[in-house]
Order: structure tokens, then sequence, then C-alpha cells
């Protein structure tokens, strides 16, 4: 199948940080700023909104892979965005360019993979 998708593609998602997204409450670190999983998420979210228009009815995309740096902390009550940029395409595995920032600096960056799945099909191979 055909997907009409272009290298280039970008979207932007984005939010303020609140005590949920801290590594504390996420369980993955001790302090209260932004998780890195819940900055990776973000990134995520930005990939996959970047190309969710132009997927035919009953497909969408999953992660698959992730090669992201934390490079900065971020404190509670700042918010973050996260752009994502189609870098690649290879018949349905979609490489995105993503970086995320706050108010005052870029806090992460990295490359992310998404595979293109027919919904019903993948969902039924789940059992």
């Amino acid at each position: 199948m055909e997907f009409n998708l272009n290298i280039g593609l970008k979207k932007r998602e984005e939010k303020a940080v609140t005590m949920n997204d801290t590594a504390l409450v996420f369980g993955s670190g001790a302090a209260k700023v932004f998780a890195t999983p819940m900055m990776i998420g973000l990134m995520e979210a930005a990939a996959m909104n970047a190309v969710k228009d132009y997927l035919p009815e009953g497909f969408s995309t999953v992660g698959i892979s992730v090669n992201i740096k934390h490079i900065g902390a971020t404190a509670v009550g700042k918010k973050v965005y996260a752009d994502a940029e189609l870098i690649e395409i290879d018949r349905k595995r979609l490489v995105f360019k993503v970086e995320a920032f706050d108010e005052d600096k870029k806090i992460g960056e990295g490359i992310h993979e998404r595979f293109i799945i027919d919904e019903k099909k993948f969902m039924s191979n789940l059992s």
C-alpha cells in the first residue's frame, strides 16, 4: 500500500509541566523536574501527530525505537514543547528528528522511529 507521506512533515506538541510529570512521581528519579519518560512521550506524540492526517482510515503508527538525550532539567510550572520532523521514509518505517525545549533552553534531542500499522490487523495479532 502507498502512503501519502513526504520528508519534512513537522509537528509541535506542548504542555505545562505539572507535579505528575516529574521524575519523582513517575518513579524514574528523585527530583521534582520534568521526567525523561514524559519528555520522550511528548516527542512521540509530536511524531505520531506529524503524519496521522496523511494516513488512510484505519492506519496509524506505533513507536519502535527511541535514541534520545535529555540534556536539560525543567522545573514544575514551566512550559515545554517537542518538535518532530520526518527525515526518512523506508516503506512503513518512519524516522523523525525530535527536539524538546522549555521556556529557556533546549532540553532534549534525538531520533525516534515509528512503524505504520493497519490497526485492526495489529490488534488481532495480540491475542
